[in-house]
């Protein structure tokens, strides 16, 4: 199975890997192909405008890394070499973009648990993947 996680290095993240540790139908090595994406927001334009390219993809790499670094040790402990991946825009859209473009069969991500008045008002990237693709996706709250 080619499995999609999508990760932000918050604690959700850790829950997400949590639940991934307790089953080992989810983490067995050789049985499935794992990426792990972590899209990060893009800079406001005033803020880009005043960095020069190279500060600005440092940012992002050095941000990426924070966020990657610890799935992929995690993962590794298993026996796993995920394919890594960073990306910038809107979360919710990237991630589902990424898992219907490369056939996907499956995308793992941790949720804040927000209520549907909580949705509502600040949006939900579970929420956006959910109404953007048609690959299922495993929510750990």
């Amino acid at each position: 199975m080619k499995i999609l996680l999508a990760v932000d290095g918050s604690p959700f993240t850790k829950k997400m890997l949590a639940y991934l540790a307790a089953h080992d139908e989810l983490v067995a090595a050789g049985r499935h192909d794992y990426t792990v994406l972590t899209v990060q927001s893009a800079l406001p334009p005033r803020a880009r405008a005043a960095l020069s390219k190279d500060m600005v993809d440092e940012y992002f790499a050095e941000e990426a890394t924070k966020v990657l670094d610890p799935v992929t040790k995690f993962l590794g402990q298993s026996g796993i070499t995920p394919t890594r991946r960073a990306e910038i825009g809107p979360a919710g859209e990237v991630i589902a973009k990424i898992a219907e473009d490369e056939k996907f069969d499956l995308i793992i991500m941790g949720t804040h648990g927000h209520g549907s008045l909580g949705k509502l008002v600040m949006g939900s990237v579970s929420t956006k993947v959910l109404a953007n693709c048609s690959v299922p996706v495993m929510l750990v709250r």
